[in-house]
């Protein structure tokens, strides 16, 4: 399959598979006329001597010297080398092509007033499988000058370019917003996975069902919780929790609030999710071209705070759902709570810790990630810089970065979880498993055996964090939310 890039519709899971599977790219034919239309009003500006950022004058502090009669491929290619100054390791190689996937969309829309040519360059790197080196580092979130001068330096070598064409390339947030989307996506596969986890605690558990009860949709009218509430009893249908006498009147709030804490982040990764969407189809740059009005604005289309913004809100709202999972596990292993052998171990008469240890994991990896959940988008920049014009800063990338290496401890997290909860409902005993969860037990057993008596314990659950990072439980899921 190819994805047709038209500078209007990119959509995040379109951009997930060229980063990620190679997906070919072309430019539509509309977005080429649309390109050319943009690059012809630059033009005109330019011979008229208009005053354009970046087209007739310098780059920051230096906006008021004018380029016109200067040799603009020699100025572009300094101007580049002035800002290739990025820090740190390279960044992942699906960022990279992450980025150039946003990069050619917002070529193809016709605000930047670039040629044709910068976005078959681009999009003929995507399709030849190149992957820049790009370097991690250096960017406040309010153009991604640094890292994209990098990436500039290696697929435009060769390339004279036109008035302006320099900084249409590097004055854009398409780096940090390539790096929200997969870490958007990757946050989405978690959450489905933490779903899974969650219903298959509750059996484990033997936890009091009232509290999926259909009737709560109606008293408590946040969308997001009705689907979550929808979606557990889906997977949970036919299961001994409906018929069977529960344990408890009350359970632990992590088990009688699981739903709740789910949906609330669930609705934070889903308003990330349309925002990023919105971006990765916007126009980002300063000077913009509107080719409809015929005419060449300043803007500041470089600030991206709702996406910021819109990470904070997930990665905050990401942590309670680990720290319940992480509760959950623990009472899962402690006999006073869950009534089964502590550790869960086959038989209550072994000295074996069995699975107690994976708790002190738990805690640990939900503390790191608790670490990296810490709001960036407030952060303001100095304003000694470029005459104190360059004021505002919204730190995108680091927002994205935190959110995507949140994703491994996460993980480690729902892994275990999964694994214990397991163990338990197979320990408990007791059956029907839900129609769901069912299913979702099989597919961990595959990868991970029961421990029985004489067993040695799991010590890696890597095989549950790469079902977990393939989206292994998206049949099921999908089948509950269409029930």
């Amino acid at each position: 399959m190819t994805v047709r890039v038209t500078g209007e519709d990119l959509s995040l899971d379109q951009l997930v598979r060229i980063a990620r599977e190679s997906e070919r790219v072309e430019l539509a034919a509309s977005a080429r006329e649309r390109m050319a239309r943009g690059r012809e009003i630059m033009e005109r500006a330019f011979a008229r001597g208009d005053a354009v950022y970046g087209l007739t004058t310098g780059y920051g502090v230096k906006k008021k010297v004018a380029v016109g009669g200067q040799a603009i491929a020699e100025f572009s290619r300094r101007q580049l080398h002035d800002h290739r100054v990025p820090q740190g390791p390279p960044a992942p190689p699906d960022v990279v092509r992450a980025t150039m996937v946003r990069l050619a969309n917002a070529f193809a829309a016709g605000t930047t007033g670039v040629r044709p040519l910068l976005a078959d360059i681009v999009i003929g790197a995507l399709n030849d499988g190149r992957t820049p080196a790009m370097r991690r580092d250096g960017s406040l979130g309010a153009s991604d000058l640094a890292p994209l001068s990098d990436l500039a330096a290696d697929l435009l070598a060769g390339v004279d370019l036109q008035a302006g064409e320099a900084l249409a390339f590097i004055n854009t947030s398409s780096y940090g917003t390539a790096g929200a989307a997969l870490a958007i996506h990757d946050t989405a596969r978690l959450l489905d996975a933490a779903d899974v986890a969650g219903a298959l605690a509750l059996e484990g558990f033997a936890a009091n069902p009232s509290v999926l009860h259909q009737g709560l949709e109606a008293v408590r009218s946040h969308p997001g919780l009705a689907r979550t509430l929808r979606r557990y009893r889906r997977l949970l249908r036919g299961s001994f929790l409906f018929s069977d006498a529960p344990r408890n009147l009350q359970d632990p709030l992590t088990f009688r609030s699981t739903a709740a804490i789910q949906a609330a982040a669930r609705d934070a990764a889903e308003h990330a999710a349309a925002i990023v969407t919105v971006e990765l189809n916007a126009s980002q740059g300063n000077p913009v071209v509107l080719v409809d009005h015929d005419t060449v604005v300043t803007a500041g289309n470089y600030e991206v705070l709702p996406l910021a913004a819109a990470l904070d809100y997930a990665r905050l709202a990401l942590v309670p759902a680990l720290t319940a999972a992480s509760e959950r596990t623990v009472k899962l292993l402690d006999t006073p709570w869950s009534g089964l052998p502590t550790g869960l171990a086959p038989a209550p008469d072994t000295p074996d810790l069995a699975l107690s240890i994976h708790a002190i994991v738990a805690e640990s990896l939900t503390n790191e990630a608790m670490l990296l959940a810490a709001p960036v988008s407030f952060i303001m920049s100095s304003t000694a810089g470029a005459e104190g014009i360059e004021d505002r800063a919204t730190m995108l990338p680091l927002a994205a970065r935190r959110l995507a290496e949140m994703a491994g401890p996460a993980a480690g997290v729902i892994a275990i979880e999964l694994l214990v909860s397991t163990q338990a409902v197979d320990l408990r005993g007791r059956r029907p498993l839900g129609e769901g969860t069912a299913r979702a037990r099989a597919l961990v057993r595959q990868r991970l055996p029961f421990m029985g008596r004489g067993d040695e314990t799991p010590s890696d659950v890597t095989p549950l964090r790469e079902l977990i990072a393939a989206g292994g439980f998206a049949e099921i899921l999908s089948e509950a939310d269409q029930a």
